[in-house]
């Protein structure tokens, strides 16, 4: 009789663990996001979502998606985000994290924008590659996946932090509040090769961040983005995207997130890259 009242008082404390975990972590309701996105539509900083686990973080992000689709537009395409190993130490990850691109949000290169064009606006240089067809579903390394792509293009993203104190994010946080992702300007697109040169290129190209007064922002390797560029759509895939043909795929951040300023010009160009292409904005 003790050891049976001793098993079902375990099994009782066991279940109720299990449900203060369960309430602890569980994706934010409808409410929770609604404002959320009424926050970062009238670009005001926002509180955080409160999620644990990644699972709850990408169920937040789908509900948030969906609010801002009125405004932005449906998705297009697909965000890595946290891809270089300074930017995992900022937030405390070992791993990458995943978002959605709005379309409607995508401005041409010379694009100006306001400063303040979020809650709490940063900008970066990024890359994006478009999806040829859907057999990058089956791509196993980065030479396979370029055979999958049609183009890259220059790219400045136009991220909002939307939390009032953005050191407070981690991974799922960031990851629900959809790694910030608003806005970007996109340059002319380069035609991707299926080649080793052409992969070699993008892990060796040089990616510099310059004023209008000719100052250096920043500058880095193509390889500060997971060793090789290519590597994050991998890692997209891996992480459970599906991608379709037409599919515009963000794959980080090249050096540091900088906050835009008043009469600021930002020039992209991307060295050792076929053509060195750019891409500029504009901030009023």
């Amino acid at each position: 009789m003790r050891m049976s009242a001793m098993t079902g008082m375990t099994a009782a404390l066991a279940m109720a663990s299990a449900l203060a975990t369960g309430a602890r972590a569980a994706c934010p309701d409808d409410t929770a996001v609604a404002r959320l996105a009424a926050d970062l539509l009238t670009k005001t900083p926002a509180q955080a979502l409160e999620v644990e686990t990644m699972e709850d973080a990408l169920c937040a992000q789908d509900k948030l998606v969906r609010a801002l689709a009125a405004e932005f537009g449906p998705p297009v395409g697909h965000k890595a985000g946290l891809t270089s190993e300074p930017a995992q130490r900022m937030f405390g990850v070992s791993e990458p994290v995943r978002g959605r691109l709005f379309g409607r949000a995508m401005l041409e290169s010379g694009a100006s924008v306001p400063a303040l064009h979020g809650a709490v606006p940063r900008f970066e240089a990024d890359l994006v590659v478009v999806v040829a067809g859907e057999g990058l579903n089956e791509a196993e390394t980065p030479l396979e996946a370029l055979g999958h792509l049609s183009a890259v293009h220059p790219f400045i993203e136009l991220p909002d932090l939307v939390v009032a104190d953005p050191r407070g994010l981690d991974g799922p946080t960031l990851t629900a509040i959809n790694v910030g992702a608003r806005m970007g300007v996109l340059g002319e697109p380069v035609p991707v090769e299926a080649s080793q040169a052409f992969l070699d290129a993008l892990a060796d190209m040089t990616v510099v961040v310059m004023a209008q007064d000719g100052e250096t922002l920043s500058s880095a390797p193509g390889a500060a983005i997971l060793g090789q560029p290519i590597e994050a759509v991998l890692w997209l895939r891996r992480a459970g995207v599906v991608f379709e043909a037409g599919d515009l795929v963000s794959l980080g951040s090249f050096g540091p997130l900088m906050e835009p300023k008043p009469g600021l010009t930002a020039t992209v160009t991307y060295e050792g890259l076929a053509g060195s292409p750019s891409v500029s904005v504009t901030f009023e």
